[in-house]
């Protein structure tokens, strides 16, 4: 698999994710990142927006690609993104599920540092 097919299949994971998120903030947010507390308004605000950022930065890495330009700048955007959402796991702590925060923290942590490698790698491409 060349690496802008990884990209490839990445940005489209993210886009769906993103579209999770974004349309059932309160069910995916409480399996998949922060427990009961994704049930409530607030926070379903701030799964919703963080779906759309997913989705932008999906359709911006897929955008990129299909246009043969520079999509360096979109997978370090995103690599950001997941380094913010380890950080802010981790600073959360136990006040989320142990499981759900696991899973957060294996995504996001992979998700950026693999992001900033492949970044590096179709930048030099």
């Amino acid at each position: 698999m060349e690496l802008r097919d990884i990209a490839r299949v990445l940005a489209v994971g993210r886009v769906g994710l993103g579209l999770v998120f974004a349309v059932a903030p309160g069910p995916a947010g409480e399996r998949l990142w922060l427990g009961p507390d994704a049930r409530r308004r607030p926070v379903k605000l701030a799964m919703r927006a963080l779906g759309g950022r997913d989705v932008a930065l999906g359709l911006g890495v897929l955008f990129a690609l299909g246009r043969d330009a520079p999509v360096r700048g979109w997978l370090e955007a995103a690599a950001l993104a997941d380094g913010v959402d380890t950080v802010a796991t981790l600073l959360a702590g136990d006040s989320i599920p142990e499981g759900a925060r696991r899973g957060a923290l294996l995504v996001a942590g992979g998700s950026a540092v693999g992001g900033l490698l492949l970044a590096r790698a179709l930048g030099d491409a």
